[in-house]
């Protein structure tokens, strides 16, 4: 249970650094360019908490999956991104496949 927490934190902390890393135009702008940093080195901390009880495949696809999606929400709530019908497909398929995993995978956690 721990590895999913440990998850959902390195989750959180790269979608805030990944959003940040958007508004800090290249490391030209300090504060956005710290919140980047310290969220990565916070989500890979936790990231390889995760990794002591769950297999690399199965929490990169929970990582990556669920990331994609609300890096994508923050996108368009932050930035004003708009995102067309097949993307919101595809990401609908995405987190189809991080349901499947978590519900009926039995390596997801040891």
């Amino acid at each position: 249970m721990m590895a999913y927490v440990y998850l959902s934190v390195a989750i959180v902390a790269e979608v805030i650094a990944t959003s940040a890393l958007r508004a800090s135009e290249g490391f030209t702008v300090l504060l956005p360019s710290a919140i980047s940093i310290v969220g990565y080195v916070v989500a890979f901390y936790f990231l390889s908490l995760t990794l002591k009880t769950m297999p690399v495949g199965i929490a990169y696809a929970i990582w990556s999956g669920v990331g994609i999606v609300l890096i994508s929400l923050a996108g368009w709530l932050v930035y004003k991104q708009l995102l067309d019908l097949p993307a919101i497909i595809g990401m609908s398929l995405i987190m189809a496949g991080v349901v499947v995993i978590n519900l009926w995978s039995r390596t997801a956690v040891h």
